[in-house]
């Protein structure tokens, strides 16, 4: 801790393999103690949903935090990121547009987190009695990233550490803001609109959450030890994303049926003690922060893993530019909840069918891998046909098409979105994954690691 972290995407030496299970609770907790499930609550309401139905898909949505953690047995047995272990599904070279992607969609999701939480400290500073402006939000947005940006560039250790002790903080922190709403939420508010159209539109906003960290899981494994069992981290890092990413969920729900949730930070707000206003806005600039930390310090990895020669910590500093600008241009131009709409609907088209495969390819391979072969940019076991695996970019091409023409988005709708009556462009990583079972089951050989 409070060292800088040398190692990228090399194998981590067996000897310097440390901590447990219960590491990737606390780490998948507290990273996902966001205020951006609670807005993730609000538009469940807002698609029509009654209360219990709304809540049907934030849990549904919880789920999902299964399969990142049994993802991460990979990094175990490997010592290697989650986007070095994809090349045996993808090739070498067929592996680079999904790493692209992710780091594309990582630097969207930090930017978004940066924005919730910049506008919760301008709030901060305005509770304050400084009413700044433009100023004030520069300020709010520089201090947000830097905050960022400190933990991510010392590295895995840090990381860790301070996902532990701010999980504490902003744990005792939501649970507060529960106990002061939940008991007033009215399930009769919002009963009757319910619609299965609705229904799939709000689930699909709910998986994006869980499904943006299919890409990530090994990062957070690759440093314990072997011996660590499957069962232990998936039951750790599942019950740890989903309880938080659940109860933040409910509670935007039961928000959502006493206040106008058009600004939900000031909607959640005012269902709450004046006295306990600076603190709410605290946790949301806090949990902003513990989430932007863990996918900016994946997105250093990811462009390891696209050949760049530059180290961990010139990746973070790359990263956190692009996602300064973005940030700059978001809090001052763009409109922010129809930006995330659109972005969570990107996602799942491209990246729910990469997750079908790339779980497909882990299953085929019980998690065993040729070590040495995933890092031979070159050649061996991984290279397949001129770098690229057939079956898994034509299962990943299937799945991406069929994810395409099932959405229903603000930028785009899908054909079969009205025949079939709602968004099911989580079938897409149904079509990826079992295409590519189909076409690699006998080739996707269990290896020795």
């Amino acid at each position: 801790m409070f060292q800088v972290e040398t190692h990228g995407i090399d194998p981590i030496p067996d000897a310097e393999r440390h901590g447990g299970a219960k590491d990737l609770f606390w780490l998948w907790f507290g990273s996902n103690l966001t205020f951006t499930y609670v807005i993730n609550g609000t538009l469940a309401v807002a698609f029509g949903l009654s209360f219990w139905a709304a809540v049907s898909v934030v849990v549904l949505g919880g789920l999902a935090f299964f399969a990142v953690g049994a993802l991460g047995l990979g990094g175990i047995r490997t010592g290697t990121s989650t986007l070095v272990l994809s090349r045996a599904a993808f090739g070498v070279l067929g592996n680079l547009p999904a790493g692209l992607l992710n780091w594309v969609v990582g630097i969207g999701y930090i930017i978004l987190n940066t924005v919730v939480g910049t506008f919760a400290l301008e709030a901060l500073f305005a509770e304050a009695g400084w009413q700044g402006g433009d100023t004030a939000r520069a300020l709010a947005l520089v201090v947000t990233l830097a905050l960022t940006f400190a933990v991510a560039m010392w590295g895995h250790a840090t990381v860790q550490a301070a996902e532990r002790w701010m999980a504490y903080v902003l744990a005792a922190g939501f649970a507060l803001v529960i106990v002061f709403v939940l008991p007033d939420a009215d399930p009769g508010a919002a009963a009757g609109g319910t619609t299965f159209h609705g229904w799939t539109l709000a689930l699909v906003v709910m998986v994006a959450g869980p499904v943006s960290y299919l890409p990530m899981p090994s990062d957070y494994t690759r440093y314990l030890p072997r011996t660590t069992s499957l069962k232990a981290i998936t039951w750790s890092g599942a019950i740890g994303g989903m309880l938080s990413s659940v109860l933040l969920g409910i509670l935007g729900v039961a928000a959502a049926t006493q206040a106008d949730m058009t600004d939900p930070v000031a909607g959640v707000a005012d269902l709450l003690p004046g006295w306990f206003q600076a603190l709410f806005l605290f946790l949301i600039v806090g949990g902003s922060v513990t989430n932007s930390i863990l996918t900016l310090y994946s997105s250093s990895l990811n462009l390891q893993v696209l050949g760049i020669p530059w180290s961990r910590s010139a990746g973070i500093v790359i990263s956190t530019a692009f996602v300064g600008a973005g940030s700059l241009a978001t809090v001052f131009w763009v409109d922010f909840t129809e930006s995330l709409t659109s972005f969570l609907s990107v996602l799942l088209v491209v990246f729910a069918p990469w997750g079908g495969v790339f779980i497909a390819d882990t299953l085929l391979r019980r998690c065993r891998y040729d070590t040495a072969a995933l890092h031979d940019t070159a050649g061996g076991a991984y290279w397949y046909t001129r770098g690229f695996h057939v079956a898994g970019m034509t299962a990943l091409a299937a799945g991406i098409a069929a994810a395409a023409l099932t959405a229903e988005s603000a930028l785009w709708t899908g054909p079969l979105v009205a025949p079939l009556g709602g968004d099911f462009s989580l079938c897409g990583a149904l079509v990826a994954g079992l295409l590519y079972w189909a076409l690699a089951r006998r080739t996707a050989g269990v290896r020795a690691t």
